[in-house]
């Protein structure tokens, strides 16, 4: 079955940086988009970012681009998120998505749907 297993959350400075990994098995990862997507206490589920099949295109929410980094390795099935200059308002639960249904539209690319997700890797930036 599809398995999405995320890794790297932490403690961390404001101004400091941390790597995500979502490690996904059960599925031909190389075929999906794939996303990443927060939740915050108290607040709905934010979309972070999302990668194309072949990471060959990338997409940002406002609140992090120019921050974070989102990558894949298709050889080794993981999906990363590189956070850096982190604020306190990403504190967050941050977890992987495998992208359903996908739009393309002015804006760019965008994911209207997922089908899968992970439980998620605490993100907490505090002093």
């Amino acid at each position: 079955q599809v398995q999405l297993l995320e890794s790297g959350g932490a403690l961390v400075q404001p101004g400091g940086s941390l790597r995500l990994a979502c490690a996904a098995s059960g599925f031909i990862f190389s075929r999906f988009y794939m996303s990443w997507v927060r939740q915050a206490p108290g607040k709905g589920p934010e979309w972070v970012s999302l990668i194309t099949n072949d990471g060959g295109w990338t997409e940002y929410a406002d609140s992090v681009k120019g921050r974070f980094t989102i990558s894949r390795d298709n050889d080794k099935n993981v999906l990363y998120l590189q956070m850096s200059s982190l604020k306190a308002e990403d504190t967050a639960l941050y977890y992987c998505a495998r992208v359903e249904r996908v739009s393309d539209g002015p804006g760019g690319l965008a994911p209207e749907s997922f089908d899968y997700r992970g439980q998620g890797t605490q993100v907490t930036v505090s002093s």
